[in-house]
């Protein structure tokens, strides 16, 4: 698929990687490979599909004790875009295939500290990030009328205001996640290059990357839809999917394993 180098740009605070351009329906061929890779290590796939399919039960088991319809979706998305932190091991199994090594549980594990600094305070980020997202959420249902049965005219601002502050906070939460665990993982680098690389490769990719928040967004239905089973397998195919964008989007100096 043809790739068009996008000149490396610097900013104060941080340098930017270069990135490619991609096709549309680019994150449809990474999710054929992150299916390959599955096949590859099962084994370690199906240890971290479990392990991961344990926070979405911890998610739902928080939302039934919170007795609020509130956390419901600051729950919901904080899992399909905080989960890519937790998924660095997966990272480096889709890393060790590609460079046609046989991966293992222990290098994997070891792969959570390559970059500790980094990854911990992405992890923090994103934490601070959902914590005012939900904040906001609650403000923004103080705008709910109190009728029993309000109209469509009475629910306008709530869902006006309530839609706009929504689809700020998923892009921004999205930009910024989409690829830099996998920058610091491999390339070692400080939290803000690794985010400023991230959000210039989402803005560079405004169409492949709306295709993959799709796919995100539905993949996680379904798993929470299958009561959080279906992540056994939805969570190591995403991780691998997503390591194979970073793979065609983020420019490197040699040829990959994949393209």
């Amino acid at each position: 698929m043809p790739q068009t180098p996008v000149a490396e740009k610097h900013t104060t605070f941080a340098r930017c990687l270069e990135c490619n351009k991609v096709g549309l329906f680019a994150p449809l061929h990474w999710l054929a490979l992150g299916f390959k890779d599955m096949a590859s290590a099962p084994l370690l796939s199906l240890f971290y599909g479990v392990v991961f399919s344990l926070i979405p039960v911890a998610i739902l088991y928080f939302v039934y004790q919170s007795g609020t319809h509130l956390v419901i979706l600051p729950a919901t998305v904080a899992f399909a875009l905080i989960g890519p932190v937790f998924a660095v091991g997966l990272y480096d199994i889709a890393w060790e295939l590609e460079k046609q090594h046989k991966p293992t549980l222990s290098h994997s594990l070891k792969s959570m500290f390559r970059n500790p600094v980094g990854e911990w305070g992405f992890a923090i980020l994103l934490m601070v990030v959902m914590i005012i997202w939900m904040r906001l959420a609650a403000l923004v249902h103080a705008l709910y009328p109190n009728s029993v049965n309000p109209t469509l005219e009475e629910l306008s601002a709530f869902l006006t205001l309530g839609s706009f502050i929504g689809a700020i906070m998923l892009g921004s939460v999205f930009a910024i996640s989409a690829f830099t665990p996998q920058i610091m993982m491999e390339r070692r680098v400080d939290l803000m290059t690794a985010v400023v690389s991230s959000i210039n490769a989402v803005k560079e990719n405004v169409g492949a990357m709306i295709v993959w928040a799709f796919c995100i967004v539905a993949l996680v239905a379904l798993g929470f839809v299958t009561g959080a089973t279906g992540f056994i397998v939805i969570m190591p195919l995403l991780s691998y999917a997503s390591w194979h964008g970073y793979i065609a989007i983020i420019k490197h100096k040699g040829p990959r394993g994949y393209e």
